[in-house]
């Protein structure tokens, strides 16, 4: 289970927004390349908690590490009092659940899982959460993020980092030969299949 809760901090001096107290920051190198071509430095993994920690927001090129094939339930958490509306790349999830004030391990047992309802965005009431099940079988590096566009750009949002052992066309295609490298990817051959 991964507990998501939005927020809007001051870090800085500066009004953010962030999930989990993580206020998300660009790298200089796009995500996708440093994993692809194991450049460090630009990301780490674990750097998105999975619970809301109840903090002060900081700062982050935050990513969130999960397994090919595994399945996880998501709960956005909302305490702000603005409808929020999230976003997940690469995948579809079934919302089973929402209701107003907290969500505990208790909510569970009001779930709708005979008919979820199949989306990639979700809205999450003022004061109420929303829970979803969702099936990690797309490998690669997606984005979570709101829709709400200046919370987003504010740093709302995290990767997710989806990996399989397997180096397989079946399970992802590899980058292009053709590709523009940037950051710190410029310079680099890419590699072969």
């Amino acid at each position: 289970t991964i507990r998501l809760a939005n927020s809007a901090p001051v870090i800085n001096g500066k009004k953010r927004y962030a999930v989990n107290s993580v206020s998300f920051v660009p790298a200089d190198t796009p995500l996708k390349l440093a994993d692809y071509y194991n450049i460090q430095g630009v990301f780490s993994l674990g750097s998105m908690p999975d619970n809301p920690t109840g903090s002060g927001g900081y700062l982050q090129t935050s990513v969130m590490a999960a397994d090919f094939r595994a399945f996880f339930e998501v709960v956005f958490e909302n305490s702000e009092d603005t409808v929020q509306s999230w976003h997940i790349d690469g995948h579809i999830f079934f919302v089973v659940g929402m209701d107003g004030g907290q969500w505990s391990p208790a909510s569970r047992s009001n779930y709708n899982l005979r008919d979820g309802i199949s989306r990639c965005t979700v809205q999450v009431y003022p004061r109420s959460w929303t829970a979803l099940y969702m099936p990690l079988d797309n490998v690669g590096m997606w984005n979570v993020r709101s829709e709400n566009w200046a919370r987003q750009y504010l740093g709302q949002q995290f990767y997710l980092r989806v990996y399989s052992p397997a180096n397989s066309l079946r399970d992802e295609y590899p980058i292009p030969k053709n590709a523009l490298l940037c950051g710190r990817a410029s310079g680099r051959k890419t590699r072969p299949f």
